[in-house]
Order: structure tokens, then sequence, then C-alpha cells
């Protein structure tokens, strides 16, 4: 049965700190809904209202561009091992430009000022609900590794060349909605 909160409680915050993926789900009033998979390790709960996640540089930037248009945002966990369970975040997101005071003042205080390579830009989300459910049909899985592919791509780049790339792949979304970075 699922039950609803209006904040993130220390039962859900250790839940979510246990997650090695979680997955992020935003769409504008028009055009396609975007839904990806996220390393947990990127992601910080902030206080029980907000959590945000470094976001790397990718082929896409739907997230950004539905925030821009709309705000919603939702953040799913799902237990693929131990207890099960399904959480979710839903409230309105917003983008902290890389290079911004925010963006840095989070850096610092929540990644010990250390970027993980190709990092694009934050996504904060203000949660105005959380809600949790059973997980039941949920398959179990057991974990083998990261993946280190999006990590020696970012590394074998130049500063200059990932932004070439985010010019080139992250200015707009698949529906031509603006995403913030610059073209």
């Amino acid at each position: 049965m699922a039950k609803q909160f209006s904040s993130i409680e220390p039962i859900h915050r250790e839940f979510i700190e246990k997650q090695r993926i979680f997955f992020t789900a935003s769409a504008a009033a028009e055009g396609h809904i975007n839904l990806s998979p996220k390393d947990a390790a990127a992601l910080r709960v902030i206080d029980p209202q907000a959590v945000f996640y470094l976001d790397q540089t990718g082929s896409g930037n739907e997230t950004a561009a539905h925030l821009l248009r709309d705000g919603r945002l939702t953040l799913m966990f799902c237990a693929l091992d131990g207890p099960p369970m399904i959480l979710r975040l839903y409230g309105m997101g917003r983008i902290a430009k890389r290079g911004s005071k925010e963006y840095g003042d989070l850096l610092v205080a929540h990644f010990a000022g250390s970027e993980r390579p190709g990092a694009r830009q934050m996504i904060v989300l203000r949660v105005e609900l959380v809600q949790t459910s059973c997980g039941y049909g949920v398959p179990r899985f057991e974990y083998v590794e990261d993946r280190a592919t999006l990590t020696r791509w970012a590394e074998s780049k130049s500063e200059t060349e990932l932004e070439e790339y985010r010019r080139l792949k992250n200015t707009r979304s698949i529906d031509g909605f603006p995403t913030g970075i610059d073209g």
C-alpha cells in the first residue's frame, strides 16, 4: 500500500543513500516524456525538502529543457536488493548552472569541492511529496560494478572539447526546447 509524506523522513534518507541507481522523469506540456537512469553516487539529500544531483555531460539534456518549460520533476528509487520498496520524490526542479555561486556552494558542501569528470550542471529538486510503495514486483538484482565508460570518455576530453560537445548536443531537447546551455 502506498504511503505519502510531506518531506523526506530519516528512514527515507537512509534508503536513498543506500541505492546505486535512481531514475528521473520529466515532461513539458507537449512533446516527449523523459525517463533517465542516473548514478546514485551523484545524488545528495540537502534537507527534508530538497535533493540535488551532479549531472554529467551526456548525449541529451532533456531534463534541463523540461525544467525550464515546466519545472515538474520526479525521482524514483527502487530496492534492487534487500527489503523491497519503491520511493518517489515529487516536486519542482531547477538547474544550478556550472560556474554559478549555487553550483560552487553545493559542490563544496556535498562533494568536497570536487567535480566528477564531465560535470555539466546540477539538478535541484524542491520536494513537495514523498511516496513509498511496496516494491514487491521489482526483481532482485546483484550489483556487479559501476560502468567507467562515461567517466573515461569525459576524461579523454579537454574542457574546451566538452564545452563544444555540449554546444552541439545539449542546447536543445529532442523536441527543440532550449536547455539553458548556451549554444
